[in-house]
């Protein structure tokens, strides 16, 4: 008989796992991978983005969903005092653009490392095999059955077995299942922060690889409400976009393929109308007579030209001084509107997290404890709360996962 079991051998378990061994506790982790943190070392290409370092009310700001149920979690376990607590262990960090915290030499398996130190300081005791069962009696979590069939009793058990993002990596959502047959409710899953595929695939395809940057797009509804906006860097792949902003709007709607969701992208945000305008007069003026096929070198990347003449319909060997007003007033939306309509998500396992998933209402905001089951408490990405690029995500999930090996 184990005080604790962890199921989730991630950011959010291993930060559970020692927490509650640094109260005494006796510790199992489990994670079915041969390796601890797995997912941690894709995080942030490699280079692991820690959290955010800025105050609490930032911090809430950039969550998309079920922000106040983060209050306790983000009060706890503020972003200073997580810094310090990874410089405690021997990890150095450093700052850059947007306040994004980053290991001092760019390895996420630095992080892996002082948190498997962690674990060792406080005597973790760490198994590598899969649980496939939570077993509850008189509504309290009793023990866990494995894969190959063994019982293992506890008094209090933290799942934090992570979304159904980056499947290879062990995500493939049977900690909902586990969940679900214990009387929990699951938020449906979408992939966010992903990339989105477009319908005009036949034009992504031509443009695969550019990257557009310093633009602004906004995400319409098919009656021209906007619901998303934002300034940034984007990319096109094959499918469609992907790049920051893409990543940040993706997690501000839902129901893709109800909805009908416009991407306009507004490739000369510095320029209004007329300062475009007046910019292109004197563009065609230095190219008056040639082909219009050919005047647009100076605005546009070369690779988004055809495209972008294709879609204006003026006859391309037509002569630039023979260009009427209304259509330079054409290219001149164009620039400002250059439209995609929104076909889907890229996959899960394109995705950084999981949007969805245990309802927060089931769970006890402060101490991260179910209000069904005596003795579960959940960590990190199973929960539904998920937040912006920049850090935000993965406090999240060392914040509750904190937060729950502090009250188990």
């Amino acid at each position: 008989m184990s005080d604790v079991i962890i199921i989730g051998g991630g950011p959010a378990g291993m930060m559970a796992a020692g927490t509650a061994a640094e109260r005494k506790k006796e510790v199992i982790l489990f994670e079915k991978n041969k390796k601890l943190g797995k997912k941690l070392y894709i995080t942030g290409k490699g280079r692991c983005n820690l959290t955010n370092k800025s105050d609490v009310k930032n911090l809430l700001d950039h969550v998309v969903n079920n922000r106040s149920f983060l209050y306790s979690a983000f009060y706890t376990m503020d972003s200073q005092r997580l810094i310090r607590f990874f410089e405690d262990l021997g990890l150095k960090t450093k700052v850059e653009r947007g306040s994004r915290v980053f290991t001092k030499f760019d390895k996420a398996s630095d992080v892996n490392k002082v948190l498997k130190k962690y674990l060792r300081q406080n005597e973790v005791k760490i198994i590598h095999k899969e649980i496939i069962d939570i077993i509850s009696k008189n509504n309290k979590v009793v023990k866990v059955l494995t894969a190959d069939q063994q019982e293992y009793k506890c008094n209090s058990l933290i799942l934090a077995a992570g979304g159904f993002t980056y499947q290879a990596t062990g995500s493939t959502g049977q900690a909902y299942k586990m969940a679900e047959k214990l009387g929990h409710e699951i938020k449906e899953l979408y992939p966010s922060l992903v990339g989105l595929d477009l319908h005009e695939s036949y034009e992504t395809k031509h443009l695969e690889g550019l990257s557009l940057k310093m633009v602004k797009i906004k995400i319409k509804t098919s009656s021209n409400e906007v619901i998303y906006q934002d300034f940034g860097d984007l990319i096109f792949t094959n499918t469609g976009v992907s790049g920051p902003i893409i990543l940040s709007a993706s997690s501000q709607f839902k129901n893709i393929k109800d909805k009908n969701y416009i991407l306009s992208i507004d490739l000369k945000p510095a320029l209004d109308k007329n300062k475009l305008d007046r910019r292109l007069q004197r563009d065609f003026s230095k190219y008056a007579n040639k082909d219009f096929k050919n005047s647009l070198d100076d605005l546009l990347p070369q690779k988004i030209i055809p495209i972008f003449l294709r879609r204006i319909g003026i006859d391309l060997r037509k002569k630039v001084n023979q260009i009427t007003q209304e259509e330079r007033h054409k290219i001149i939306s164009l620039f400002k509107q250059f439209n995609f309509t929104i076909k889907d998500y890229n996959s899960f396992d394109q995705a950084i997290i999981t949007s969805g998933g245990i309802k927060v209402d089931q769970i006890n905001p402060q101490t991260m404890q179910s209000k069904i089951i005596e003795g579960l408490y959940f960590a990190g990405e199973i929960i539904d709360v998920d937040a912006l690029t920049g850090g935000y995500n993965l406090h999240i999930a060392f914040s509750t996962g904190y937060l729950a090996g502090l009250n188990c």
